[in-house]
């Protein structure tokens, strides 16, 4: 493998993730893995343990930059991801949230006005300052002895976590939050508005604190019908892409509508991302035709194939890489990695990737 560390003198290459991101052809396409740092790595679980809880460790820097940096440091993928949660912003907000063992996370709902109202985001980005603290420390790591690495800066887009903030933890279905945005949109578009202002924000401090791309991730996207997801997933990710350039023209934005189904390509047209996050149900041979040429692909590998390893990974990573190849894209998955994952299929995959 070619060395991470330029010779004295020498111009440092362009990141692959970036090329990509740019809409360059890369091969072998650069990769990393959504929850490449997590529960299945031994190292996290030591570091976990640690912190104590959940929120200590996000808002841990020295311990959260180490966690980030553990997957790159085991496997050298072409992106770090800075390790957090899609909920940190809303307990930037004011609104109170645990997570408990087992359950997942446990919110304070917010359901009608004066709880809506409490919510502050003059306040956002100074209560996460110790997050934007792990970003920085996590590019100074990267700069040093990682150089090929893309720092990757991420939220949650509005209609997730406005989901997680109405309902107060997870669900099948999302009855309570979906009720409340067909009985009161007026209400439910001030939550959404509130979180357009706190997300961009969050996101342009993690930009200057050194992220060099930035994920929106909206992981329950595809509970919505066509009308309503392009008015609480579409409007609102294409303003936060709106805002971000008004004040940064160039960083590359992935967007990650999780079972878009065919509003992928419309989501892609509208919003304005240069990357298109693609989930482990969709065909990437469609997505291919559905989006721009020069729009990045990102995904689509079944996390499941990952735990089973073998002859199974081999062949669905194949596949991949074969309806890939040509066009600009990053290879991950379509979901995040399973906590049952054995660290040497991941090993395996990144061997396989990066033979082409």
């Amino acid at each position: 493998m070619e060395s991470d560390i330029p010779m004295p003198g020498a111009a440092t290459p362009p990141k692959p993730m970036l090329r990509a991101l740019a809409g360059e052809a890369v091969w072998p396409p650069p990769m990393w893995l959504m929850r490449q740092a997590g529960r299945y790595l031994p190292e996290y679980r030591e570091v976990r343990a640690q912190a104590g809880d959940f929120i200590a460790l996000c808002t841990s820097p020295e311990l959260a930059a180490e966690v980030t940096i553990q997957p790159i440091r085991r496997y050298g993928m072409d992106g770090a991801i800075l390790f957090s949660d899609i909920l940190m912003v809303p307990w930037a907000l004011g609104q109170p949230l645990r997570f408990a063992e087992g359950e997942g996370p446990v919110l304070q709902p917010v359901r009608d006005a004066a709880a809506i109202g409490a919510l502050d985001p003059s306040v956002c980005r100074a209560n996460a300052a110790p997050i934007l603290e792990t970003v920085r420390l996590v590019r100074a790591a990267l700069d040093a002895h990682a150089q090929k690495t893309t720092l990757i800066g991420f939220a949650g887009s509005p209609w997730t976590v406005a989901c997680y903030m109405v309902e107060g933890h997870g669900s099948r279905d999302w009855a309570t939050v979906r009720g409340l945005a067909y009985a009161d949109p007026a209400l439910f578009g001030t939550l959404i508005r509130t979180l357009v202002t706190a997300t961009t924000d969050y996101l342009l401090g993690q930009l200057e604190a050194g992220a060099e791309a930035l994920m929106l991730f909206d992981s329950w996207a595809g509970s919505l019908p066509p009308s309503q997801f392009r008015r609480w997933v579409i409007e609102p990710t294409g303003q936060i892409v709106r805002n971000i350039r008004k004040v940064n023209t160039t960083v590359p934005i992935i967007g990650f509508p999780r079972l878009a189904g065919p509003l992928l390509a419309e989501y892609a047209q509208r919003t304005g991302v240069q990357a298109l996050g693609v989930d482990t149900t969709m065909d990437l041979r469609w997505a291919a035709q559905a989006v721009a040429p020069s729009q990045a692909l990102q995904g689509n590998l079944d996390p499941q194939a990952l735990v089973a390893g073998g002859m199974a990974l081999e062949t669905e990573a194949r596949s991949i890489l074969g309806a890939m190849r040509g066009r600009p894209y990053i290879f991950n998955l379509g979901h995040g990695i399973e906590k049952v994952t054995p660290p040497e299929h991941v090993s395996a995959l990144v061997r396989l990737v990066r033979a082409g």
